[in-house]
């Protein structure tokens, strides 16, 4: 069964690609995740902020026998450059994109505009061959409204964009009043693909402790709906890439994403409940039905759900609530 796909104008041999998790942060996960069948890996994102902080905090360190005694200077040995900053990330892009045959995604989350530029620079010298903005923003300043979160997707994009060569995907949010109306202009700012969706954590409340939870629930099959629903509406009518981001667990999901047009589908939670092996499962039974169904390829299939492709394109747009409501109890 062919299974090719095409995501950020790079041909892969299948759609599925493992995105950012502990797994892609390591040499050994990624050669894992490759033998596996995977189509292309995302690395875990460079965190702009986090490297900031941590060289802060080294400096305090190491500054503190300053007022101390000299003795104290031994407490706190100088880190080699290469143990500090972005370089420990840029080495992981480097001798993977070196020992990898399939496309290697680099991920960035940046603080400021030079920090966006500069590290994706570096990125891309190191060898990556796509790049995928982590623009992981929570707009909790009540003054600033929708357009002012929308440009800074744009502003971030343009500037990357014109630092860079390699192709690049926007992660965004599902939380945007107008989604299709940003996607042409993320297009027209020069993205390649979006990615739909990042999956923002929210926190819980401990009512015995009093405090915030900030724990993980990895993502589940009923989460791919909304994903689903806004590729249906895109595929076909923007020239971005597409790739679906959320509750892939089983074939099943993957073969949904695709007829709604995603061009490529990518899975975190799978991979770190059942292991790199599963990639092999996914794929497994995404030939399967694409070959009990008579398809040629998956390219095919692609698309075929989509909303510009049905019969009843509004199918996507309404619902009759209270009528499906009356089903249950019955």
């Amino acid at each position: 069964m062919d299974l090719s796909s095409r995501y950020l104008g790079l041909a892969l041999k299948n759609p599925v690609v493992a995105s950012s998790s502990p797994l892609t942060g390591t040499l050994d996960g990624i050669r894992q995740i490759e033998d596996a069948g995977a189509a292309a890996i995302v690395l875990p994102s460079l965190f702009q902020e986090e490297i900031e902080a941590e060289d802060a905090r080294h400096d305090r360190l190491t500054s503190a026998h300053d007022e101390s005694w000299p003795e104290a200077s031994t407490n706190f040995p100088t880190l080699p450059e290469s143990a500090r900053g972005p370089h420990r990330y840029l080495e992981l892009v480097r001798r993977a994109s070196e020992m990898t045959a399939i496309p290697l995604i680099a991920s960035l989350n940046g603080v400021t505009d030079a920090g966006w530029t500069d590290y994706a620079r570096s990125i891309e010298q190191a060898g990556a061959q796509g790049l995928e903005l982590n623009v992981y923003f929570i707009p909790t300043d009540l003054t600033l409204d929708g357009r002012a979160v929308e440009q800074r997707y744009l502003d971030i994009l343009r500037a990357v964009r014109a630092a860079v060569t390699i192709p690049v995907a926007v992660k965004l949010s599902p939380y945007f009043s107008a989604i299709g109306h940003l996607a042409l202009e993320l297009e027209r700012g020069g993205a390649d693909a979006l990615v739909l969706f990042n999956r923002f954590y929210q926190p819980d409340l401990d009512i015995v402790a009093l405090k915030v939870l900030t724990d993980l629930h990895l993502s589940e099959p009923n989460e791919i709906r909304l994903p689903l629903l806004w590729l249906a509406v895109l595929a076909g009518r923007v020239k971005l890439s597409l790739a679906a981001a959320t509750g892939v667990t089983t074939a099943d999901e993957v073969i949904k994403y695709v007829l709604a047009g995603a061009d490529v589908v990518m899975t975190t939670s799978a991979l770190l409940r059942h292991g790199p092996g599963h990639v092999g499962v996914l794929l497994a039974g995404l030939a399967h039905w694409l070959d009990a169904r008579d398809f040629a390829s998956l390219e095919a299939a692609r698309g075929i759900m989509s909303q510009g492709r049905l019969h009843e394109p509004k199918a996507f747009e309404r619902a009759n609530y209270i009528k499906i409501l009356q089903g249950y109890g019955h």
